[in-house]
């Protein structure tokens, strides 16, 4: 169909501006020098390496002028994801043409020197990658990683109502399983307060070496599979450049006005059903306009044209270079740009102007748009405390009521979400669900529960979606929380490395400001799988977390709830950071006041003096460190059974809120340095570490400390089945009668008492297996168990 907004004259403009998007990637992949072809191309004007990606480039380049076209003509509000891998010389090529990569990046000025300088940069030591990476204005998914455009544009328009983005998602990337689930990413997508996705999926064929499914099913098929999402696809097919562009311009006429029917249909008249919205599949060769063939093998078209598709150095044919030559003419340049090196007026005009551009649209820059979170007062959500060990509810259930309301407060704001795959009620949250529901935009029945149209938490069954939308909805400038269980968190391990990569860049980049923290609160942890076993037990995200940049990551284990809302209200304030917070959802013992949380989780680590006696002591015998909710249970414990018994013996409790701090301050801001580690952890005396998760963390954390050789780690050794609370703990060793014999095995003054103390702590351990073996809980001892040491004078029981 042929597009009435597409007159001859603009038809040709647009070919033009395609054909120097085409030329400006090109340039990218070979040139350091000559960039207008003045001369004859020699071999001193290619770079020595030849880095980057070909085959995705020129489809990219045609659907960026199009897109172009539509802005200017419909005045919308658009940012562009880049979902195919390796699309650098297409997102970079375009934001010069349009200007506002140079606005960003004055030293790659719109003339020959400054084309010279755009394209040397590339894939070059000290230069750009070759994805859409941060350094890349209008970026917001660099696309380093395969699967996560479409959740990431999703994310993007959630509360954005007038915002489009056009999301280009590759057939490789197609076949992930994050991509593929993020189809249905439209059912939980609210056209009256929501901004609109318009996806591309470009067909071009191939991967590096295979040829794509999508691209090799038939044409019924495929159209069958997208209109089973939901979608109402548009197919542009071919690749004779002049009809394409008639298709293209008529696909994208009729997809604009779909999307401004649906929201007509949906702010104006009240229609909630959800909607069929419109997508737009482009099928071009890869690699179009390329090479047609190179040493007698087929190029355009094939998986050749994937990455550089001429090789050119001196170890090459000459012919080469004059192929070389040949394509970048082929381009027409004298028609493009003027003697100076500038795109010519009339295709330069083609482009949207200031912030309409999708290289400055200040959505890809979201920072820039951040509002501050409203967040209530966190101490007025806080538990009673008489004394150390009063019973709680449940640390997670503590901090609802406080989302609850940082949720209501947000609610006109529209910037603040909850994510979680289905488990913000399992985790303890469900107090959110007083204020909102979940946004969910298909079919409902009257058994349902907290389901509508719209609301402030978003749950998907799938960790990937959940992550994508997050990451998303924080780079254009909102707030969140993903709450998940910490063992299937690991799922998302791989976008995290992306998300922590991408704050690393952008905090680098004065023109890139800070964006909301990432904050994950992973509850249901390894310590309490009661009926789930070992499948749901694995505590390693916190080591993923710790290889990134000190700069960017947090790890916070509050011992109790008045410590998780004092953390959470930090945590959710903060920006530019990874915070990661694990906690409890289950009934658990409270230590701390408010006002001693508050001390507590502001210096991140501290002694606690009330459960210590060594005060008037110059240096006590033992310290008993701890990290975790449970870890912090088991260690008071096992320092009430040592007072008991070996009542001489002088005893000091550090406890970690802040995982950090153990390091040492010139490897993370948090670390202490080493005089105030060795004040609290001694120089010489041993320490007993009940930590909540894989003990070797810890020794990483502080193998460089004076007293690290008499550090002795107790944690999570993949072990632990369907069994009872406290026989996790017994399994691998980290409970308060395992704890209380690695201390006296390391202090040999003990002598006789030590010695029948651990007979008698190896008899209860026989007592407990048999206990639960017959009853199917834990000892009534363990249950009932409360601190009893406050008050010094009086004997633990």
């Amino acid at each position: 169909m042929k597009s009435p907004s597409l007159t001859p004259d603009l038809l040709r403009r647009m070919d033009a501006y395609w054909r120097a998007a085409n030329y400006l990637a090109v340039g990218q992949l070979y040139l350091r020098s000559n960039p207008l072809l003045k001369r004859p191309l020699t071999l001193a004007d290619v770079k020595p390496m030849l880095l980057g990606h070909w085959g995705t480039t020129p489809g990219q380049n045609f659907i960026y002028v199009h897109l172009n076209r539509i802005i200017r003509q419909h005045d919308l509000d658009m940012i562009y994801v880049s979902g195919p891998g390796h699309g650098g010389p297409a997102v970079v090529g375009n934001t010069y043409l349009e200007g506002s990569y140079s606005e960003i990046y004055p030293e790659i000025s719109q003339d020959e020197a400054g084309l010279q300088k755009l394209f040397l940069q590339f894939s070059f030591p000290g230069g750009i990658s070759s994805h859409a990476s941060p350094e890349c204005p209008g970026s917001i998914h660099e696309g380093g990683e395969l699967g996560y455009s479409l959740s990431h544009a999703f994310g993007a328009v959630f509360d954005n109502p007038e915002l489009v983005v056009a999301c280009v998602v590759g057939d490789g990337e197609a076949e992930t399983g994050p991509l593929a689930t993020a189809w249905h990413s439209n059912k939980f997508l609210d056209p009256a307060t929501d901004g609109a996705v318009l996806p591309i999926l470009h067909l071009n064929g191939y991967k590096i070496a295979n040829p794509t499914v999508l691209a090799r099913i038939s044409h019924e098929e495929l159209e069958q599979l997208l209109r089973g999402y939901g979608w109402s696809p548009f197919f542009v097919e071919g690749n004779e450049p002049a009809a394409m562009h008639e298709a293209m311009a008529s696909a994208l006429d009729q997809a604009v006005e779909q999307i401004k029917a649906i929201r007509r249909e949906a702010r104006e008249h009240g229609r909630r059903e959800r909607p069929r919205w419109p997508m737009i599949v482009l099928r071009s060769p890869k690699g179009w306009t390329g090479p047609q063939v190179v040493d007698g093998l087929p190029v355009e078209g094939t998986f050749r044209a994937h990455q550089i598709p001429i090789a050119v150095s001196a170890s090459t044919p000459v012919e080469h270079l004059r192929q070389l030559e040949a394509w970048l003419k082929s381009y027409r340049p004298e028609e493009l740009f003027d003697a100076a090196g500038r795109l010519l007026p009339e295709l330069a005009a083609l482009a949207p102007v200031g912030p309409r551009r999708m290289g400055a649209n200040p959505h890809a820059n979201g920072g820039s748009l951040l509002r501050e979170l409203r967040v209530p007062d966190f101490r007025d959500y806080a538990c009673t405390v008489a004394e150390p060990g009063v019973r709680g509810i449940g640390d997670t259930r503590v901090l609802a009521p406080f989302l609850r309301d940082v949720t209501a407060l947000n609610q006109s704001q529209r910037n603040f979400r909850v994510f979680g795959p289905d488990e913000t009620i399992s985790n303890g949250l469900e107090a959110v669900f007083d204020v909102t529901d979940r946004q969910w935009n298909a079919g409902t029945q009257a058994t349902d529960q907290h389901l509508a149209a719209t609301g402030r938490v978003l749950e998907m069954l799938s960790e990937h979606q959940c992550e994508g939308w997050l990451e998303g909805y924080l780079l254009t400038g909102r707030h969140g929380l993903f709450n998940c269980y910490e063992a299937f968190i690991h799922i998302i391990d791989s976008m995290f490395n992306q998300h922590a990569k991408w704050l690393k860049v952008t905090a680098s980049l004065p023109w890139r400001r800070k964006i909301a923290s990432l904050n994950y609160l992973l509850a249901s942890h390894v310590w309490r799988q009661d009926h789930n076993g070992f499948s749901h037990q694995d505590p390693g995200f916190i080591d993923h977390v710790v290889n990134k940049k000190a700069g960017v990551v947090r790890v916070y284990l509050p011992p109790d709830a008045n410590c998780l809302l004092s953390v959470m209200d930090h945590c959710l304030r903060s920006l530019h950071y990874v915070n990661v917070v694990i906690a409890g959802k289950h009934p658990a013992p409270q230590w701390l006041t408010m006002e001693q949380a508050v001390r507590h989780c502001s210096e991140g680590i501290g002694i606690w003096s009330w459960a210590s006696n060594d005060q008037e002591v110059d240096a006590p015998d033992l310290v008993m460190a701890c990290c975790g909710d449970v870890p912090t249970l088991e260690t008071l414990a096992a320092v009430s059974i040592l007072r008991e018994h070996l009542p001489e013996l002088k005893i000091r409790v550090v406890n970690v809120v802040d995982l950090m701090r153990l390091q040492p301050r010139a490897e993370h801001p948090h670390g202490l340095d080493d005089t105030d580690f060795d004040a609290l952890f001694t120089r010489d005396r041993p320490v007993i570490f009940a930590f909540h998760a894989y003990p070797y963390l810890i020794h990483r954390l502080t193998y460089r400390r004076t007293n690290h050789d008499n550090i002795h780690v107790r944690g999570y050794r993949e072990e632990g089945t369907v069994t009872t609370p406290f026989d996790m703990t017994v399994l691998n060793e980290l409970d308060r009668f395992h704890l209380v014999i690695s201390a006296i095995d390391r202090l040999p003054q003990t002598g006789n008492q030590g010695t029948y103390l651990k007979q008698q702590l190896r008899d209860k351990l026989v007592e407990h297996r048999q206990y639960i073996n017959r009853h199917g809980q834990d000892l009534p001892e363990v249950r009932n168990w409360t601190w009893q040491g406050s008050i010094r004078d009086r004997k633990p029981s």
